[in-house]
């Protein structure tokens, strides 16, 4: 037994720094490649055919310019980066889950916690440097440290309790505890959703108001997540509505299938009303980013409520009466104009 440990070990390393030179270059020869390994050419091919039993499409030529290839396969196996290699990656992870690149925040922040998790510590000064040198260009909304993303995205995997202040919207600040469940990238700003053992009962935090170092502490029993466990659907109804006492109801007067395709789910709840109206139900606070945006859809509505919407919508269409009243030329120079 103490004889094969050693030898699985080494051979385990043989196939590790295999699978690297045939990642590194599109074809290698193989006595090329037998050679480089300082390995006879039937332990390569026996290596070959273990790596493929692992899952890794590597194609064999014969003939003069025959050889191995790794070549695209069905699924995706591991991949071996090299430290430049795995730096580059984290940085491109890290700008993507800060918005810059729209999409994919929320496929790039399970991959960066992998990525980060499996770095060695030689590489994270020189992370953290690259990090602190790259700024986003004309940044939409508020920017998120993306290492605290990755920190928050951990302490939910491993089901592990945090401690943090938070700031509300009002500017009130409080001391939370919570059991995380799961970050959410949504309308251009990251959520976390967990529960508040404080107030015992489900809770999304903007990550970008937790104002201190997040703190992690016991672990925790899982629980069933809210929203029958669809975190981006429930963030998207809390964002709509779940922050105001009445909501904004508004028939627009358009098909429900052309209004879903420019009002997000995170913007408000959209249902039809017949085959040429639906219904919208949205917050209604700030009262002025609802008049807005209900102008700039460009069609005809019908405000239902609440009667501040209607008060906001009136004193908005008498601004614009008086604007196009003074931009309307006076008679007497409409004449001038004239001659």
């Amino acid at each position: 037994m103490t004889a094969t440990l050693p030898r699985m070990l080494t051979a385990s390393a043989r196939l590790l720094s295999l699978l690297s030179l045939l990642q590194s270059r599109p074809h290698w020869a193989g006595g090329e490649l037998a050679e480089r390994m300082a390995i006879h050419p039937r332990t390569l091919r026996r290596d070959i055919d273990r790596l493929r039993q692992l899952g890794y499409p590597i194609h064999a030529s014969t003939g003069v310019a025959g050889g191995y290839a790794f070549r695209p396969g069905r699924a995706l196996p591991p991949l071996l980066l090299d430290d430049e290699e795995a730096l580059a990656a984290a940085v491109a992870l890290r700008t993507a889950v800060t918005g810059t690149i729209s999409g994919i925040e929320q496929t790039a922040i399970t991959a960066l916690v992998k990525i980060e998790q499996a770095m060695p510590p030689r590489l994270r000064p020189r992370l953290a440097a690259l990090r602190s040198a790259l700024l986003p260009a004309n940044p939409i909304g508020p920017q998120v440290d993306a290492g605290r993303l990755t920190t928050l995205a951990c302490a939910c995997r491993d089901q592990v309790q945090l401690r943090f202040d938070y700031t509300d919207r009002e500017g009130v600040s409080s001391a939370r505890q919570v059991e995380p469940q799961g970050v959410v990238h949504a309308d251009r700003r990251w959520y976390l959703v967990a529960w508040d053992t404080g107030r015992n009962d489900w809770r999304t935090f903007r990550i970008d108001r937790i104002a201190s170092a997040p703190v992690a502490g016991a672990h925790f029993a899982p629980r069933a997540g809210p929203g029958e466990g669809d975190l981006r659907q429930w963030v998207a109804r809390a964002l709509s509505l779940g922050q105001h006492h009445e909501p904004a109801r508004i028939i627009l007067h358009a098909p429900l299938s052309v209004m879903r395709q420019q009002i997000p789910a995170s913007a408000g709840e959209l249902e039809a009303v017949d085959d040429r109206r639906c219904l919208l139900r949205c917050g209604a606070n700030p009262l002025g980013t609802v008049v807005y945006w209900l102008l700039a859809l460009g069609l005809d509505f019908e405000v239902l409520g609440p009667p501040a919407l209607h008060q906001a919508m009136r004193e908005a269409g008498e601004r614009i009466s008086r604007s196009l009243a003074r931009s309307e030329p006076s008679e007497a120079s409409a004449g001038t104009n004239s001659t």
